[in-house]
């Protein structure tokens, strides 16, 4: 199978841990984008979805699916979400394409975190894919020198805004063996919106799409 395949077929096994969910958390990115689709023959029976990016949004109205505020909603049972990096301990590197501030916050406020990845996204250890960190405009510089302390190689990513109106730091060559106290350190820095490590709240079930069948883990 093509790595598009995979992502297809493992979005499409996350739609068992919607049934008799009216509202579903919605992560970003490619392999939500094929959950999407498929959450579309399912619309008749959701009532709608809290939405982690503007792109999920306009991908959600215009299969149908109602999109809601998460304020107004509350807790939500599940959310659905991608990773850029898997461990087995389901701690997650998210935030490639510059949504993770939201999908924190949704993921925060869901009983259950579904993580839908290919195989290529599963590793031993964090931190071959550069870490994400959103940061408020003026403190882009002092965040990135904080980082190069931390042992990191931050860069800026260019011509590129959040939905949040701020910055991304790309940090490369991070060796992550302690993520929940990593994650904790960097959202410590002054100036740090959120980072792209999600261990302090792991996933609950990580869906991995390995050849022709989908493993859960």
């Amino acid at each position: 199978m093509t790595q598009d395949e995979l992502k297809q077929k493992v979005a499409l096994a996350a739609l068992h841990y919607i049934k008799d969910v009216a509202i579903v958390g919605v992560g970003t990115g490619s392999t939500v984008r094929h959950f999407i689709d498929y959450m579309a023959d399912l619309k008749g029976q959701i009532e709608g979805a809290v939405s982690s990016s503007e792109a999920t949004t306009a991908h959600l109205k215009k299969v149908g699916i109602p999109v809601l505020d998460l304020n107004a909603v509350g807790t939500l049972d599940v959310y659905i979400d991608g990773a850029d990096e898997v461990t087995p301990h389901k701690h997650m590197v998210k935030g490639g394409g510059g949504a993770l501030t939201r999908e924190k916050i949704i993921g925060a406020a869901s009983k259950q975190f579904i993580c839908i990845v290919d195989e290529t996204k599963c590793i031993d250890v964090l931190g071959a894919f550069p870490l994400p960190i959103e940061v408020i405009p003026m403190a882009r510089s002092y965040v990135a020198r904080e980082m190069v302390k931390l042992g990191g190689q931050p860069v800026w990513r260019e011509n590129f805004i959040t939905d949040n109106h701020n910055v991304i730091l790309d940090v490369h060559n991070l060796d992550i063996l302690d993520p929940i106290k990593l994650e904790q350190i960097i959202n410590n820095i002054t100036g740090v919106v959120s980072n792209g490590l999600f261990a302090m709240r792991p996933a609950d079930v990580v869906l991995i799409g390995k050849g022709t069948e989908v493993i859960t883990r």
